[in-house]
């Protein structure tokens, strides 16, 4: 039996994107994703097996593996009880590394987030003093721990990769990107508060490529962010997605309390069983700027396929039910 590259949340946005990478550049490698929810679409060769890891992996998986690849987490915020992110990102994280104690693999990425740095003005990058806000950011740094902690157990023999990813768009997002578009297609997108808020992003087939960039490297030990180089504010992209999808351009700009208010309304309508997706947690988090510089990545000499237009309009090219599918 071959060695198997696991995929741990490979049934997501990125892990799927990912897997159909692999499916290309090595179509025999023996691929297996592990994931609670079913995928966002199936990739020819790969195995899918459906697991909690907030659960032992025990014998779920046969014969040896090569490589992992943890992309799991409980990640939407908001959108969860504070207590669901530490319960789901810290136990996956655990019974991941338990299970690559288990089968002997000595090659790990983790998928962390930007998160763990704060929304923060200023520019950060892989230097800068980690300061989590979020349930969600604080249970990723706990995992990236979680993480290190393997790799320190055997440091020369074992490589872990940590990536901290922006927010992250392309096909099957299904997130705020996408929410954006659809927003812009029907002349509805304003600009909650202000027009100026930096947005670090990235496109999601330079992110699966970076990963493979980060693990050829030498080092043991890699831990990058992901994002465009450049700063990206609210308006940058949303007058991009207005000229590659060919919509008007959002110029009106509602006041912060006003938006609050909005948010307010509908949470009500929330629960009374009209969803929306809209709260004002929401709406302040579109507010505050998350300015994360890729330094580590950009110092080393990956090089980006995509800029921002570019990386919409291939987006806008795979897409078959809507305009940005």
């Amino acid at each position: 039996m071959k060695d198997q590259i696991v995929v741990f949340g490979g049934a997501g946005f990125i892990g799927s994107h990912l897997l159909e990478r692999m499916s290309k550049t090595d179509p025999e490698a023996q691929m297996t994703s592990v994931d609670i929810a079913e995928p966002r679409w199936r990739v020819d060769g790969v195995t899918y097996l459906r697991h909690d890891l907030t659960l032992p992996l025990g014998d779920l998986i046969d014969g040896p593996v090569r490589k992992i690849f943890n992309l799991a987490a409980v990640h939407t915020t908001p959108g969860h009880p504070d207590w669901e992110y530490f319960w789901a990102n810290v136990l996956g994280a655990t019974h991941v590394c338990d299970f690559a104690r288990s089968k002997g693999v000595n090659e790990l990425l983790f998928t962390s987030s930007i998160s763990v740095y704060g929304p923060t003005e200023e520019a950060v990058d892989e230097s800068s003093p980690l300061r989590p806000e979020s349930a969600y950011g604080k249970s990723k740094l706990c995992a990236e721990e979680i993480h290190r902690q393997w790799h320190n157990e055997q440091p020369a023999g074992r490589k872990l990769t940590i990536v901290r990813p922006a927010v992250i768009f392309g096909r099957e997002e299904r997130g705020n990107f996408t929410r954006m578009t659809r927003m812009l297609a029907r002349n509805r997108f304003v600009f909650p508060g202000r027009t100026d808020t930096i947005k670090s992003c990235g496109y999601v087939k330079d992110l699966v490529e970076s990963m493979f960039f980060a693990m050829d490297r030498a080092e043991p030990t890699f831990t990058y962010n992901f994002a465009y180089p450049e700063r990206h504010t609210s308006k940058d992209i949303a007058d991009a997605m207005a000229e590659v999808g060919g919509y008007k351009k959002a110029e009106r700009v509602v006041p912060k309390l006003a938006v609050l208010g909005a948010g307010q309304v509908f949470e009500g309508l929330d629960r009374v069983g009209v969803k929306t997706g809209i709260n004002r947690a929401r709406v302040m988090k579109l507010n505050l700027s998350t300015n994360v510089v890729p330094e580590a990545l950009v110092a080393t000499g990956f090089r980006y396929s995509y800029d921002l237009k570019s990386a919409l309009a291939d987006w806008k090219k795979e897409s078959k039910r809507t305009d940005f599918d």
